[in-house]
């Protein structure tokens, strides 16, 4: 009891204006949680054939989330190929626990990444795979999500570090000026504005018959977008690099890719792990403003969802249940940062 006492002591209310603020913050998560609970949990209908179970019960009515399951995962892909969605989502999980793994921090685990990306889009689609063709209109829920993230993720890293480096390169101002145009408009716009342009403008100045899906125009938007925020925190990286190693470099006859491939980079990009998990969570996040293009993601096939007349009333549940599958996702990507970040402090140690 007294290491309890002593650990309290310590940790919550070692001054009294610190004690103060952990008993209020220990008074409000519990306000939360006794609330809370008997709604989610104690008072919750779990199956149900009707939401009139639900609604005499008082509780959460979770019976509404199995019976709305699919269309939340998959939005409307079909249901006889259900099973390609499942892969996908076999697939993505099977690349997180891949990069768990300190011994898949390599380069290889990029070319992972865009392998799974590609393969998860082909399975999909299932033409090249003599599959029945499932148009990328058909596409929602979570699938839909993970593909908007992971493409974005994947594509729009590369597309940033190379912006970052064309806005520091004093010695083409040409390239330079390019890329501090192309990063100062994205980034002076909100994202909504690049999803409007790619689904209703681009298609008015294509030739006529050239048809672009909504889908990639959506990703394209994303790339870009994303693109130009992470090349001003790779750009920071930069500058956090002493000119020493530039010198350096030089001194040894290194060329300009080699200087910033072999030296420069990797010192850079270690230094912003944390805000380039950050973007990407951001990214993740972003994904729910394609249903403004009426795209359904995760957030817009749930709220299709919860608007079916017959399971009106409970959009509650479908939101908690979302927040549980974004937290995991932005908590696993922080986790893997937080990792990421003290493996390389190992190396530098040793």
């Amino acid at each position: 009891m007294s290491n309890i006492f002593i650990w309290g002591r310590k940790n919550l209310y070692p001054t009294t204006g610190q004690g103060i603020i952990s008993i209020a913050i220990v008074s409000l998560v519990g306000l939360v949680l006794w609330n809370f609970l008997p709604w989610s949990i104690f008072n919750a209908v779990w199956v149900a054939d009707n939401s009139d179970v639900c609604r005499q019960a008082g509780g959460a009515c979770w019976a509404f989330i199995w019976e709305k399951l699919y269309f939340i995962l998959f939005g409307f892909y079909p249901a006889e190929e259900r099973w390609r969605a499942w892969l996908v989502l076999a697939l993505f999980l099977g690349g997180i626990l891949y990069s768990g793994r300190s011994k898949s921090w390599t380069l290889s685990l990029i070319v992972v990444w865009l392998g799974l990306v590609v393969s998860m889009m082909l399975l999909l689609n299932g033409t090249l795979l003599g599959l029945p063709t499932v148009e990328t209109s058909y596409w929602g829920g979570l699938v839909l999500t993970i593909i908007l993230a992971m493409t974005g993720i994947i594509f729009s890293y590369p597309f940033g570090v190379l912006l970052a480096l064309g806005r520091a390169n004093q010695r083409l101002p040409v390239i330079r000026g390019i890329c501090v145009s192309i990063i100062e408009i994205i980034r002076g716009v909100p994202f909504i504005s690049l999803l409007f342009m790619a689904s209703l403008m681009l298609p008015l100045f294509l030739p006529s018959g050239f048809v672009i899906p909504k889908l990639v125009r959506a990703i394209v938007a994303v790339i870009i977008f994303s693109g130009c925020y992470l090349a001003e925190t790779v750009r920071g990286g930069l500058a956090a690099v002493s000119r020493g190693q530039y010198e350096a470099a030089q001194s040894l006859g290194l060329s300009y890719w080699k200087t910033m491939g072999l030296v420069i980079l990797p010192q850079a990009l270690s230094k912003v792990i944390q805000p380039t998990v950050g973007s990407f969570i951001s990214l993740f996040i972003d994904t729910t403003l394609v249903v403004i293009i009426s795209m359904y993601d995760l957030l817009g096939a749930a709220r299709a969802a919860a608007s079916d007349s017959a399971w009106l009333g409970f959009a509650r549940e479908a939101y908690v249940f979302l927040a549980l599958i974004y937290f995991a996702f932005c908590y696993t990507l922080s986790k893997y940062s937080r990792r990421l970040e003290k493996d390389i402090l190992t190396k530098k140690v040793h």
